[in-house]
């Protein structure tokens, strides 16, 4: 269920966060003309309806059904018609836009560190692909072959305490908003049905109960992904073992042998078997294969995921500025309750 969740939010979230950051949303004023237009053309042809029975003769139950549709879309014009004016004239409007240039920089930032780590996450899968012992062994690896920049930057950042911890942690918090910013986007869904949305000030609190539970198993995907990211930080860390260069040198009463300090990198060699200590995570994925099979094909489906959402990211257009903010669906009690962002 985590790897479900993690590849359905976070991966879309991904691609999503840093384009939308980039290309911004449209005008409020402008929405508003579009949506002030769209008005006056359902009300002319709610009275185009009307007129067939001012003779007293009764309407067509086609006619009934356009002109209950009509009028449940002439309400939500009208609700968006408040919102956008409220929109247009508030203070976090005006803020959002004078900060735009430094959207643009997050989102750039963003989107490269979005590949980073799908480019990470691809060389070792496909190290486990290549160098593996298959399905059977859950596709673990005992040495890494293909490395990537975070399986080189960890290790040497544990020399250096904290800093692996702040990385970490800085990695974990990006999942986190990256997510977020999926699940605000989809919504909370169950199949084809959309059960809530996430909105600024207005979201129910069982949808807040679900995205907390969403999140929590997000971190819980998170913790396998360091492992496929940096397979050399979570399997041995910045342990080295000594080695007999062949050197000797003598002194005035004894020989002494040059030994040289070398990074654990695999457990194939024989003369590290005793140096080299595995982590308890490696163990704990290295005895239940059956995991470690499961989330290797979900990190496939997981960049599959993350390059789909970005073509469809790039093909998209701009959002709205009050994208999910107003549906159809949406009762007038939910919708007249403005945010205090818009205020």
């Amino acid at each position: 269920l985590s790897m479900y969740v993690s590849f359905l939010f976070k991966a879309y979230g991904m691609s999503a966060l840093p384009l939308n950051l980039i290309k911004g949303t449209t005008s409020a004023s402008y929405e508003r003309l579009e949506n002030t237009e769209d008005i006056e053309e359902v009300e002319q042809h709610l009275l185009r309806i009307k007129a067939k029975c001012r003779d007293g003769r009764p309407l067509s139950s086609r006619d009934r059904r356009t002109l209950q549709q009509l009028e449940e879309r002439l309400r939500t014009l009208r609700r968006r018609e408040r919102h956008l004016e409220s929109i247009e004239k508030s203070w976090w409007t005006k803020f959002c836009e004078a900060i735009r240039p430094l959207k643009i920089v997050w989102g750039v930032f963003f989107i490269i560190v979005a590949l980073l780590f799908t480019v990470s996450l691809f060389l070792s899968n496909l190290d486990k692909a290549l160098h593996s012992a298959g399905f059977d062994s859950g596709f673990i690896i005992l040495g890494t072959n293909l490395t990537n920049p975070l399986n080189m930057l960890l290790p040497v950042l544990q020399r250096v305490f904290p800093l692996d911890y702040i990385l970490i942690t800085t990695i974990v918090m990006y999942f986190i908003f990256t997510s977020m910013a999926g699940i605000r986007n989809m919504g909370i869904w169950f199949f084809w049905t959309r059960l809530y949305k996430i909105r600024r000030g207005k979201t129910r609190p069982q949808a807040l109960l679900f995205l907390c539970m969403i999140l929590l198993l997000i971190v819980l995907h998170t913790s396998y992904m360091i492992y496929s990211l940096a397979p050399q930080y979570v399997m041995y860390g910045s342990q080295k073992y000594l080695v007999q260069w062949g050197v000797t040198i003598a002194t005035y009463s004894q020989l002494g042998n040059i030994f040289r300090s070398l990074l654990c990198v695999s457990i194939l060699f024989p003369f590290n078997l005793d140096q080299c200590i595995v982590t308890r995570t490696y163990l704990f994925l290295h005895k239940f294969w059956f995991f470690s099979a499961a989330y290797y094909f979900g990190n496939w489906a997981f960049i599959a995921v993350f390059l789909i959402g970005l073509i469809v990211s790039c093909c998209k257009g701009k959002k709205s500025v009050i994208e999910g903010e107003v549906d159809d669906d949406d009762s007038d009690m939910s919708d007249d309750e403005m945010s205090p962002y818009y205020h």
